[in-house]
């Protein structure tokens, strides 16, 4: 690899539930560093909670717009790990995605489908070829440090995806269902796809169905007023309003929307038009 080729690597990002506590993180970036000690390594988040895959979806759909195209996005959130769910690398216009096929990647893919940028068939391969594994015996519990991080490493260090593994079909990736919203003339009817750390409520309702109306939200019994910011409220107060994310949310000025409400993942909520 020459110096050029290494200065011009992208971005790899770790997403996982590993937490702070353990070494798991930190041995993931050292298998990475063996490969390449020059990569630029970017922690999203390793405070997914244990095994929610929704969680690791929505947080990695939110994130990848905001990071340059080319960066590989390495998630490992696997309560499969060992079983025969695939390991699986992807291609989409933005860069790669490196970890189980397990539906983790199915809200990126929703929105930047698998494509091959190279002019290859492949958009997705399993990843079979054990030459880029850490080793080809890997522990049945700990894929993120024997596969999906020298996997990533490999890519974000210029292995072109098809020499990773055999293709399949983008189309028979697991798709993880949180429910599609549905629009009628005075409403649209969605559900709590994601939890935030401050105990936000977001729903699965993006922005456009909001945009320009004035509007509430019905969910567990309550009439929650449509606003644009949190102090719109008084401090205890609830309110509904379009975070950063994108999404249509319900919170607590100051306060946890998911304690005090008890509204949990997948509850149904409603947006009437006023």
């Amino acid at each position: 690899m020459s110096k050029k080729q290494i200065d011009q690597q992208p971005l790899v990002t770790l997403l996982s539930d590993f937490g702070d506590r353990d070494v798991y993180v930190g041995i993931m970036k050292g298998v990475i560093a063996q490969i390449n000690p020059r990569l630029t390594i970017v922690d999203l988040t390793h405070q997914i909670p244990p095994q929610d895959i929704a969680a690791a979806r929505f947080s990695l759909m939110n994130a990848y717009p905001y990071f340059p195209v080319g960066t590989v996005h390495v998630a490992v959130v696997d309560p499969g790990v060992g079983s025969k769910r695939r390991a699986i690398a992807v291609e989409f216009a933005q860069g790669f995605l490196v970890g189980p096929d397990n539906g983790i990647f199915s809200g990126i893919l929703s929105q930047s489908p698998a494509m091959s940028t190279t002019g290859y068939a492949y958009a997705a391969v399993e990843l079979t070829n054990l030459n880029y594994w850490r080793t080809p015996q890997p522990s049945k519990t700990f894929h993120g440090r024997d596969i999906f991080a020298p996997v990533g490493a490999n890519l974000a260090s210029g292995v072109p995806l098809k020499q990773l593994g055999k293709e399949i079909d983008p189309a028979s990736l697991v798709k993880l269902d949180i429910g599609d919203c549905k629009q009628t003339t005075t409403s649209v009817v969605g559900c709590i796809q994601y939890i935030d750390h401050f105990g936000n409520l977001v729903s699965n309702i993006p922005e456009s169905y909001v945009q320009g109306k004035t509007w509430c939200v019905q969910a567990a019994g309550l009439n929650i007023p449509g606003c644009e910011t949190y102090s719109d409220v008084k401090v205890g107060e609830i309110i509904a309003l379009v975070g950063s994310h994108g999404w249509v949310e319900i919170a607590i000025n100051c306060g946890n929307a998911h304690s005090q409400l008890q509204i949990n993942l997948q509850d149904a909520l409603q947006v009437l038009f006023l």
